[in-house]
This record gives C-alpha cells, sequence and structure tokens, in this order.
C-alpha cells in the first residue's frame, strides 16, 4: 500500500488565488517559550478557499447548503484519477468523454496546472459543457488541480452546475507525482459549521 499526499502545504508564500496578498495565511504566535510559559502557541489567519478545499454549495447559490453538505461517507471513497495534461486551455466534454465514468463516481483531473508551483492566471479549469457532461453522468465529486474549478466565468456556471446537482467540488490538488488510474481519496474537510467551504487534508492510497 502506497500513501500519496495530494494537498497543497500552508504558508505565507504558498500559491495563492490571482495572487492577491488578501488571500495569503498569516501566522501569529501568541504564546512562546518565553517567561516560563513553558509552551508555544500559533494563532492562523486563513480564506477557507485557501490552499486544497471543498466547496459547497452556499460558496455559488444563494441559500444553498453549507458546510454540512459534507458527508463523511462522501469523502473516504475509490476515485479515478485522468491524465488530462495534453489540455491547453480548458476541460470540454470532448476531452472526458473517452474516459470511464459512471454514476456515483468521485474523479480528479490531473493537469499541466500540477506542474506550476506560481499562479498561472490561464490556469486549465473545467468549461460548462464539461460540468453539464459530469451532471449527467451523476458523479459524487469532482477535484481539479487549479485553485478554482472554473476561470473567469462571470456567472460561475461550472461552479452552479455542479454544486447544484449535488456534486463535491475538489480544488487545489497537486497531483504532479500520480499516475492515471483508481485509488482510494480520503478528503475530509475540517468540521466547520455554517460555512460554505473547507480546507482538506486530501490523500490517495494505491493497493
Amino acid at each position: 500500500m502506497k500513501i500519496i499526499d495530494i494537498s497543497m502545504p500552508i504558508h505565507f508564500d504558498m500559491q495563492v488565488y490571482k495572487n492577491r496578498n488578501n488571500k495569503r495565511p498569516r501566522f501569529t504566535t501568541t504564546r512562546d517559550f518565553v517567561n516560563g510559559t513553558g509552551a508555544r502557541e500559533t494563532k492562523i489567519e486563513m480564506d477557507l478557499h485557501t490552499g486544497t478545499h471543498m466547496d459547497a454549495p452556499l460558496h455559488m447559490i444563494e441559500g444553498g447548503q453549507d458546510s454540512s453538505f459534507f458527508k463523511t461517507e462522501d469523502m473516504i471513497v475509490p476515485c479515478k484519477v485522468f491524465d488530462l495534461t495534453f489540455v491547453k486551455d480548458g476541460i470540454a466534454k470532448d476531452d472526458l468523454e473517452k474516459h470511464d465514468i459512471s454514476e456515483g463516481d468521485f474523479i480528479l483531473l490531473k493537469t499541466k496546472n500540477s506542474f506550476e508551483e506560481e499562479f498561472n492566471p490561464n490556469f486549465i479549469y473545467v468549461k460548462q459543457c464539461a460540468a453539464r457532461f459530469l451532471a449527467s453522468r451523476k458523479i459524487k465529486g469532482v477535484g481539479i488541480d487549479s485553485l478554482g474549478i472554473e476561470r473567469n466565468q462571470p456567472d460561475h456556471a461550472t461552479h452552479k452546475i455542479l454544486l447544484g446537482n449535488g456534486i463535491h467540488i475538489l480544488e487545489g490538488l497537486r497531483l504532479k507525482n500520480v499516475k492515471e488510474g483508481e485509488y482510494t481519496l480520503i478528503a475530509a474537510p475540517l468540521n466547520i459549521k455554517n460555512v460554505e467551504a473547507s480546507p482538506v487534508r486530501a490523500l490517495l492510497v494505491e493497493e
């Protein structure tokens, strides 16, 4: 058995969406080994969409379900990794039709995003036609190696199609060292109530 960590490390200089400084996680030492305190404690201030994270419907759908959408039984599941590193712009329906996608699948999309350490504004994303195709297949979830599953869609169509059909969206994966194939995915969000997203430590188990 082999375990592969597909999460982004969290630190101030990490890749953040559109290189916005207000997206960078900040760490403050609130207690240290001085004056006999004998312990160290740190406070973190972080956007819930930092690094590897999962979106709930409330992220893009007004009145949508919040983090109660995340069910434990959906977070430790078989998954399929598809190698789409040949895609140059956005993932279209045609790019997915050649793959074996069945109802209830959790699929991860490996693109050239995984090979870039800096934020690229022209990152590979999932087009609206591909989102509709995945929704028609009634998959459980979809993950991608970019900080957003869509790119500059003013109506947020990709998010809304997927989340509106009860499909989990896992963003910010690192799949550089992962081969196409079948794995067990472990991707449990933090147990935070009444929010629209949560950080995730995502792992793949290869038997």
